[in-house]
C-alpha cells in the first residue's frame, strides 16, 4: 500500500509595505507590527514554511535581499524615494511596489507561492493584485483600522483620511480570510467594515517567552528577586529605591504618553516615569513631551530613553514596578503582554485588545478613559500597595504565558489551509454547476 506524501509546508509571500520587520521597534513607523511579522515568520519557518517578506526599500544602502535565517528572507523593493516619504504618501507608490513584487515572483517557477499574507491596509492593496495574478488566497491582518482609530482619537490627533477607509473596505472584501488578534477586533471588522463573519479568524499574537521572562527567584524567593531588581536598576541607571513607572513604545498622541506625564504631577514626588521610545509622526514629539513635563513641574522626574533591543527591553520591564499602557486604541497590546510575561503588573487603558491581554485585578489594572487624575489614582494605589502589586505580579506571569508564537504559527497555518479551501470552493462549485 502506498502511503501518500505528507502535505508540503506552504511558501508564503508576506507583505509589510510601510515598515520593515528588520527596523528597530519604538520609533518612526516601527512598532508592534514589526515584531509580529518577524516573529510570526520565525515560528512559521520552524514549522517548515518558507517565508519571503516584501517591504519597501528606505535606503540605497539596504541590500535587496536579506537572508534572516533558514526559511526566511526579507526583500527590499524600490518604490519611490528612499527617504523623506511620509506614510500618508505611500498610496502613490503602491503600483511601483506591486510591480516589484510581481517581478520577484516572475523569477520563480510557476506556482511558487501558496498564499499571500498581508499586514496593514497598504500591504493589502498590493497583495490583493499579487494574489489575483498568482491565483492563490489572500490572507490579511489589519493591525489597525481607520474607523476604529478615528472613533477614539487622542485630543489634537489628526483623523485618518477617507482614502484609507476606502482602501480598507476594499481589502476586507477582497481577502479570502481575515486574521484578527482578538475577539473585539473581529467584531470591529464585522461591524465597521461589513466583513463576512465566516471569513474572520481570531488568532492571538505570541510573545517571545524565551526573552520575556520574570526575574530570577520571582516565584519562590522574593528576597532574591528584590536583590536582582536592585542590581538591574543600577545597571540601567535607574533610582534604586524610587517607584518606577515604565512606558515603552512610540512617542505619539495615539499611545498616550502625555496622559502619564500629566498623571505624574498628581503622584508622590518620589515616583519616576521612564519613557522608552522615540518620536513617531512628528519629529518634535519627544521635545513636546519634555516641554509638557516642564509645564507640569515634573521634568526632573521624567527619564526619556531611546528604544532598545528586545533583550534589553525585557530588563527594563523587569526593573519597573509598573508598566503603563495608556493607548487610545490597541488592536492587541504587545507591550502589555510582554511586560506581564516578565512578571510586571500592567496599568492599561480599557480599550481594544488591552481588555483581553490585561486581566483586571488579576494581572494588572484597566482604566476607563484618559483623565490624568484617574490614571494617577490607579498608578498611585498600586505603587502604594506592595501586597497587591505582588499578587498582580504573580497573575501577570501566568497571563503572559498564555501567548506563544508556536501556538500562533500553528493556528495561522490552519488559517492558510482554510483560505486555500475557501478560494478553491467557488471554482469547484462552478465546475459542478
Amino acid at each position: 500500500m502506498t502511503v501518500p506524501d505528507a502535505p508540503r509546508a506552504p511558501r508564503v509571500a508576506m507583505l509589510s509595505v510601510h515598515t520593515s520587520p528588520l527596523d528597530q521597534p519604538g520609533t518612526g513607523d516601527a512598532g508592534g507590527m514589526n515584531v509580529y511579522v518577524l516573529d510570526l515568520a520565525r515560528a512559521l519557518a520552524q514549522r517548515g514554511a518558507e517565508v519571503e517578506i516584501f517591504t519597501r526599500a528606505t535606503s540605497s544602502a539596504q541590500p535587496l535581499v536579506v537572508d534572516v535565517q533558514p526559511g526566511i528572507r526579507v526583500l527590499h523593493v524600490p518604490a519611490g524615494p528612499f527617504e523623506g516619504l511620509d506614510k500618508n504618501d505611500l498610496p502613490g507608490q503602491l503600483c511601483a511596489f506591486t510591480a516589484g513584487v510581481l517581478r520577484a515572483e516572475a523569477h520563480r517557477p510557476a506556482g511558487w507561492y501558496d498564499v499571500v499574507h498581508t499586514h496593514y491596509w497598504l500591504s493589502g492593496q498590493a497583495g490583493w493584485l499579487a494574489a489575483e495574478r498568482w491565483d492563490v488566497p489572500l490572507v490579511h491582518t489589519m493591525h489597525t483600522m481607520a474607523r476604529v482609530k478615528n472613533a477614539a482619537l487622542a485630543p489634537g490627533d489628526a483623523p485618518e483620511p477617507p482614502g484609507r477607509i476606502i482602501g480598507e473596505e476594499q481589502v476586507v472584501q477582497a481577502a479570502d480570510v481575515l486574521v484578527a488578534s482578538t475577539r473585539a477586533e473581529a467584531e470591529d471588522l464585522v461591524r465597521e467594515y461589513g466583513a463576512d463573519p465566516d471569513k474572520v479568524h481570531v488568532v492571538p499574537p505570541g510573545i517571545d517567552l524565551e526573552t520575556f521572562t520574570p526575574l530570577a527567584g520571582a516565584d519562590d524567593a522574593p528576597e532574591v528577586a528584590a536583590g536582582a531588581r536592585r542590581a538591574l536598576r543600577e545597571r540601567l541607571g535607574l533610582p534604586v529605591d524610587a517607584p518606577v513607572v515604565l512606558f515603552a513604545g512610540r512617542v505619539q498622541l495615539l499611545k498616550g504618553p502625555d496622559v502619564l506625564v500629566q498623571a505624574l504631577a498628581h503622584l508622590d514626588p518620589a515616583v519616576r516615569l521612564v519613557v522608552l521610545g522615540g518620536a513617531s509622526g512628528r519629529p518634535t514629539a519627544v521635545r513636546e513631551l519634555e516641554a509638557l513635563a516642564h509645564q507640569c513641574g515634573v521634568r526632573d522626574r521624567l527619564l526619556v530613553h531611546p528604544p532598545v533591543t528586545r533583550a534589553r527591553l525585557a530588563d527594563w520591564y523587569r526593573a519597573a514596578d509598573v508598566v503603563a499602557v495608556p493607548s487610545h486604541n490597541e488592536s492587541f497590546g504587545l507591550v502589555a503582554a510582554e511586560a506581564q510575561a516578565c512578571g510586571t503588573p500592567v496599568v492599561a487603558a480599557a480599550v481594544g485588545g488591552l481588555r483581553t491581554v490585561v486581566i483586571d485585578d488579576v494581572s494588572g489594572v484597566l482604566v476607563e478613559g484618559h483623565r490624568p487624575t484617574a490614571w494617577a489614582e490607579a498608578l498611585g494605589g498600586l505603587l502604594a500597595d506592595d501586597a497587591r502589586r505582588a499578587r498582580l505580579a504573580a497573575g501577570a506571569r501566568a497571563a503572559g504565558g498564555r501567548f506563544s508564537w508556536d501556538a500562533t504559527a500553528a493556528a495561522v497555518l490552519d488559517v492558510y489551509t482554510q483560505a486555500r479551501k475557501a478560494r478553491n470552493a467557488p471554482a469547484r462549485e462552478r465546475a459542478g454547476a
